[in-house]
């Protein structure tokens, strides 16, 4: 089991406070808005466990920090991602890429997504939330994959065919479709939608109904919602995140 002292302040990209048993995870980078990177990549999968272990957690409200969920827009290429990429150094990525979304899912509390702003990377992580609470100034793309050069295997290619519908989903991801607040709300991947500065208040606002419940009700609800998740997260995460870094040797192969 994890105690909260020992894990509040271990995360540089995270800022948590718990009160009455609800822990907020704030992502940031450097009191900004997150930017991904192999910091946050490693530390997140780590900082998940830990909030899963400790048995005093009644519920998660997962936000970001400023104007942004989390950066950025999609670059042009990854041919300098993919310099001096080896089979040990994409090990790790295959590692924590697997356990991200995997110790996310293991948390047995319900968690609440409060999304104050875009979400460009990894925007899976707050959609998988019980309850997702979009600011009016959110936005939705897959900007680190297809459009920058890179498969979508880490877990997008679950996910969002999962909540959007296939072909939908499918769109999404080869197109970089971009996708508002309300776009969202529409296709039901977020539950509300609020101004930027009321997000936050109101994820505190369903966290403090669902603490009331009793423990065994808000741990066993939270169960039965992820064992479906998990199933499709173990049977196609580690393929994608295959797939993900053989396309990413190509590369590396000589033009012409």
């Amino acid at each position: 089991m994890s105690r909260f002292a020992s894990y509040a302040e271990k995360y540089a990209c995270l800022k948590m406070r718990r009160e009455d048993g609800i822990l907020e995870m704030r992502l940031h980078t450097d009191g900004g808005p997150l930017r991904w990177g192999l910091g946050p990549h490693g530390e997140l999968p780590d900082a998940f466990a830990d909030v899963a272990r400790d048995r005093d957690n009644r519920v998660v409200i997962l936000t970001g920090t400023g104007d942004e969920f989390s950066g950025i827009r999609a670059s042009a290429g990854t041919r300098s991602l993919a310099q001096g990429i080896t089979a040990n150094a994409y090990d790790r990525v295959h590692w924590e890429g697997r356990a991200l979304l995997m110790n996310l899912l293991s948390i047995e509390v319900p968690v609440i997504s409060a999304i104050n702003g875009p979400a460009w990377r990894h925007g899976e992580i707050p959609l998988l939330s019980d309850i997702v609470l979009a600011s009016e100034t959110a936005q939705f793309q897959d900007s680190a994959h297809f459009m920058s050069g890179m498969l979508p295997g880490d877990g997008m290619h679950i996910v969002m065919p999962l909540l959007m519908g296939l072909n939908r989903g499918r769109y999404f991801l080869l197109t970089g479709q971009t996708l508002s607040a309300q776009e969202a709300l529409g296709l039901g991947l977020v539950n509300e939608v609020l101004p930027q500065d009321q997000v936050l208040a109101r994820a505190w606002e369903h966290a403090r109904l669902l603490a009331q419940k009793p423990t065994l009700l808000l741990r066993y609800t939270r169960l039965m919602f992820t064992e479906h998740l998990k199933k499709r997260m173990q049977d196609l995460l580690g393929y994608g995140l295959a797939m993900e870094g053989l396309a990413l040797m190509e590369q590396l192969e000589p033009k012409g």
